[in-house]
């Protein structure tokens, strides 16, 4: 008997691969966008309503890109800024004024996808948000973190505006960091702090330390580590229930090699000095990462994940890009999929193969559509009716 159920089973897999086939070759669609789905089981419809806090310099703008990829696959409502605004009310704490269309309908609408930087304020967000969502965020080691906050931020940032460099900053901090000014100075300590809506100026006490990493843990499902990206997005998709295709991704808003700078050992340790309310929640949270990862998966499961993640990432690599490396702005031939420069960082894009099928071409233009692009094509999308959001670099 159990022999006759694998036979049926092998039966139907068969059939299904010839459908697809079949369907790929009446659709004129390229197959390696259809042949994943044949094994691609989860248990449970997926999550949809969904808040990521994007913290800034920590890998959140690939995971931005999942998330817009997924609502529009899904015909999902985001919350996005209103007006001509990129971002919802950064570095002022979150007002549920500041997203499109959320004061339409007397009680005010709810999303399904919020994930545009905000500096988090719960009982604002909870205006827009639907009850049962999923709060998730990401963190990264706040060394690195703060190296490319300098890089990007360096003329935006009153304290970084006037040092050569970030171990020069690190070495005398306070002869060039304000105190009084604020929000304006917010990226250049503790920012991941700031953006979880706490004070980043505040000193590191123990008992202060404890109560906020206990809120986080509160008001967030899940926080995912830069550092170990692709593990993360294997317990990401396993707690919304999401398709393997929906959080592959290619790597979005990155750097140069050369616009990236090493700190010396000792700027290093000054650095999780510095940011020591960042050193003690990404210490914490790699913890609790790591505990939840052990929890859900075995570690030779999570090898087996991992691999599939990264394979069907080189596979959709091979369809879409007409060279696998990451290019500057010169070098990206569609002025749409270039993205935004900032500071000294030269910021990376991609080059889509020629010649594409109108479904692959599709696909592959969200993978690599740079944030603000894709914000404002959503934006169009979901309000057909209101002037489009203009993206002044493009033009220039």
């Amino acid at each position: 008997m159990q022999k006759l159920g694998r036979q049926c089973f092998w039966a139907v897999l068969l059939l299904l691969a010839l459908a697809v086939l079949l369907l790929a070759g009446v659709m004129h669609v390229d197959v390696r966008l259809l042949m994943p789905q044949l094994g691609d089981q989860v248990d449970g419809p997926p999550v949809t309503n969904v808040m990521f806090l994007k913290t800034h310099k920590t890998a959140s703008s690939t995971v931005l890109n999942i998330l817009f990829r997924f609502a529009e696959t899904h015909n999902l409502s985001a919350a996005l800024p209103a007006g001509g605004r990129f971002h919802l009310g950064y570095p002022w704490l979150f007002l549920a004024r500041y997203v499109e269309g959320a004061e339409q309908g007397g009680h005010g609408r709810r999303f399904n996808i919020m994930c545009n930087h905000l500096r988090f304020n719960p009982p604002e967000v909870q205006k827009v948000m639907p009850n049962d969502t999923f709060y998730f965020s990401i963190l990264r080691n706040p060394v690195f973190q703060l190296e490319s906050s300098f890089v990007y931020y360096k003329s935006h940032v009153p304290a970084f505006r006037n040092v050569t460099s970030l171990d020069a900053f690190l070495a005398s901090p306070w002869t060039y960091y304000n105190q009084s000014l604020g929000l304006s100075n917010a990226y250049a300590r503790n920012s991941m702090w700031f953006d979880l809506g706490f004070d980043n100026d505040a000193p590191p006490e123990e008992d202060y330390v404890r109560a906020r990493l206990l809120d986080v843990e509160r008001r967030f499902q899940l926080l995912l580590i830069a550092e170990h990206f692709d593990e993360s997005m294997v317990l990401l998709r396993r707690l919304l229930r999401w398709r393997l295709d929906d959080v592959v991704a290619f790597r979005l808003n990155a750097r140069s090699r050369h616009s990236v700078t090493s700190l010396s050992p000792a700027g290093q340790e000054r650095a999780k000095h510095w940011c020591a309310l960042d050193w003690r929640l990404y210490q914490h949270f790699n913890r609790t990462f790591w505990a939840r990862l052990r929890a859900e998966l075995s570690p030779r499961r999570l090898r087996s994940e991992v691999a599939r993640l990264r394979e069907r990432r080189r596979e959709l690599a091979a369809l879409c890009l007409q060279d696998s490396e990451p290019k500057n702005k010169s070098q990206i031939t569609d002025v749409q999929l270039r993205p935004y420069q900032s500071g000294r960082a030269d910021i990376l894009g991609y080059n889509l193969k020629p010649g594409l099928d109108n479904q692959t071409l599709q696909t592959c233009q969200r993978m690599v559509m740079p944030e603000l692009q894709y914000m404002a094509h959503l934006y169009t999308l979901q309000f057909p009716d209101k002037p489009p959001k203009n993206i002044a670099f493009l033009g220039a």
